[in-house]
């Protein structure tokens, strides 16, 4: 598990490896990955957008941005938590992804929170730093 506290936010991710929809024969391997934010400050938040920079084994980058996660741009009252699952194919054995969301609170303040950079690993190989 990998964790992060921006602000009174809280972001842990959890990754995994999806052997049944990855062919290692092909370079294609995928992960999917659980995040939870919990909004541990007094502020009502937004979720409104996300920046992705993944990095593969070989050092090849891809940023992905967008608005919200997963087709939502969830409000979290002060003690509420959100969770979502998503994922990322490669066409290597490991990779790595660090980011950021873009979050409004209720007063119309804009600020970044930090996604923990986490490792993605074949299970039973030596991990990587990419």
């Amino acid at each position: 598990m990998y964790r992060a506290v921006t602000r009174g936010i809280e972001v842990r991710v959890e990754p995994i490896y999806l052997a049944d929809r990855s062919e290692p024969a092909e370079n294609r391997y995928v992960w999917a990955y659980r995040i939870t934010i919990d909004n541990q400050s007094d502020d009502t938040v937004q979720l409104l957008s996300r920046y992705w920079h993944i990095t593969d084994g070989v050092g090849r980058v891809e940023e992905v941005r967008g608005p919200g996660v997963v087709g939502e741009q969830p409000v979290l009252d002060p003690g509420d938590s959100y969770n979502y699952m998503s994922g990322c194919p490669l066409t290597t054995p490991s990779g790595i992804m660090v980011g950021r969301y873009t979050m409004q609170r209720r007063n119309g303040d804009l600020f970044d929170v930090a996604i923990p950079a986490f490792s993605l690993d074949l299970p039973g190989t030596r991990r990587v730093v990419n």
